[in-house]
């Protein structure tokens, strides 16, 4: 099971993976429409990817009333069908990580979904950020490190 994984510190926040990933489900260049989200931390001048976690349980798909999140059983990521979703928000209202996004245009919940195993933002980052990869011990431990120290740069 491959995950994405963010190497931040190489993050020069040039914005290309949310409008590659906007344009591939929705040939668009939309921000909203991007299941990544580049957050910028002006105090630390600092620009962090902000992906899916794939959890292993997923708030997400447990709190859809219409089972409009399911797992992709290839990929292992976790898909919204829109042909089921009502666009009630509560995926994204749960989402620990807030990587659950709305397009009120669209009236739509989006996330990545791992580009069904070829993540197309991987293949535009000028600066190789981002990485599709088998995780081991060493990657987990930083995707942890990541996760709290974001927090920090929030307070």
């Amino acid at each position: 099971m491959k995950l994405l994984f963010v190497e931040y510190k190489n993050c020069v926040g040039c914005r290309v993976c949310e409008l590659i990933c906007s344009f591939k489900h929705f040939k668009c260049f939309k921000r909203t429409l991007s299941g990544i989200a580049i957050i910028k931390y002006d105090e630390s001048s600092r620009d962090i990817p902000m992906v899916c976690q794939q959890c292993e349980v997923a708030p997400c798909a447990n709190v859809c009333k219409v089972k409009a999140i399911n797992r992709n059983n290839l990929t292992n990521a976790w898909e919204i069908d829109y042909e089921k979703c009502i666009g009630c928000r509560m995926c994204v209202n749960i989402c620990p990580f807030g990587q659950i996004f709305f397009d009120s245009e669209e009236k739509k919940p989006v996330k990545c979904d791992l580009c069904s195993g070829d993540p197309e933002c991987i293949k535009v980052c000028p600066s190789e950020t981002l990485f599709y990869t088998e995780p081991d011990t060493k990657l987990l431990a930083k995707r942890r490190f990541v996760i709290t120290q974001t927090k920090n740069f929030i307070k």
